[in-house]
């Protein structure tokens, strides 16, 4: 992430609908997942400035990990409750990736060239029963200039994102869109400012929190998702939502081995590489 938008995050993360309807659904489904209890260890990785993190510190042990330096600079200001560690997934876990109970990967894949690998060489440290909670940008349709600004090398479909875990030992418990409800005001949004050539938002994002009535209003649809997704893992149903703006996945870790392994070469390319964009200096 560009060091303005980590900037940005550390600003409205706690304010700003998006990202307070998301940590609601995520407490809500974690609390049906793993009873809260300090012996619990929940780690967050691509924690960001800790948003996510810090809303579960007052109920479990919370380990937050993201290479980027001045996100856990403020994501240890803002959330003194939980632990966080500046560094790369696996390596800078060690002993941790074997005590998880929870890992949560939310909306950071997309942040990977090499999503198959950066997958499996997290799975092959947990141990077996271990829960994984994945949350991803659905909906190539979607694509604009926020996911450009953000250093996306894509949104998902479905298909394309079980294939991440296809092959290796887990058991999907659940795997559906959500962000249902807002998703045809954001497909217009998106689509207006993609003709336009702009974003809506502050640092090239679509961020920007707007005037309270709106705010509460958005964080009222986006979060209540979260009964028609929690009825869904309870009923055992995998799907909850047919489309949306985003996509969960819900993942328990079974016994085997699993061995590092790249992207398949039958696997579409990538929209976009910020890499190649950033040297090729095209923006």
């Amino acid at each position: 992430m560009k060091p303005e938008q980590t900037r940005l995050n550390a600003s409205i993360e706690d304010a700003h609908w998006w990202f307070a309807a998301r940590r609601h659904i995520l407490r809500e489904v974690v609390h049906d997942l793993i009873p809260p209890s300090k012996d619990a260890l929940v780690i967050d990785i691509g924690c960001g400035t800790g948003g996510n993190t810090g809303a579960l510190a007052d109920e479990y042990r919370c380990v937050g990990i993201d290479a980027l330096p001045e996100a856990i600079e403020f994501a240890s200001k803002l959330r003194p409750a939980a632990r966080f560690i500046c560094g790369q997934v696996p390596r800078d876990l060690g002993p941790l990736a074997r005590e998880a109970k929870l890992f949560l990967m939310m909306d950071v894949i997309e942040h990977v060239p090499d999503d198959f690998a950066w997958f499996s060489s997290i799975a092959a440290e947990a141990s077996p029963g271990a829960l994984f909670l994945l949350t991803v940008p659905a909906d190539p349709d979607l694509w604009s200039k926020h996911d450009e600004a953000g250093l996306h090398y894509r949104r998902y479909e479905l298909e394309r994102f079980q294939r991440v875990w296809e092959g290796l030992p887990f058991t999907t418990l659940m795997l559906t869109h959500y962000n249902t409800r807002l998703y045809r005001l954001v497909k217009f949004v998106r689509a207006m400012n993609m003709m336009l050539g702009r974003t809506s938002g502050d640092a090239g994002t679509d961020m920007r929190v707007p005037s309270k009535p709106v705010n509460d209003t958005l964080y009222s649809l986006f979060a209540s998702e979260s009964k028609v997704l929690r009825r869904a893992l309870a009923e055992k149903r995998p799907s909850a939502f047919k489309h949306g703006v985003s996509m969960m996945a819900v993942l328990r870790r079974e016994p085997g081995e699993i061995r590092l392994r790249t992207k398949p070469a039958n696997v579409a390319a990538d929209p976009f590489d910020p890499v190649a964009m950033r040297l090729t200096g095209v923006k």
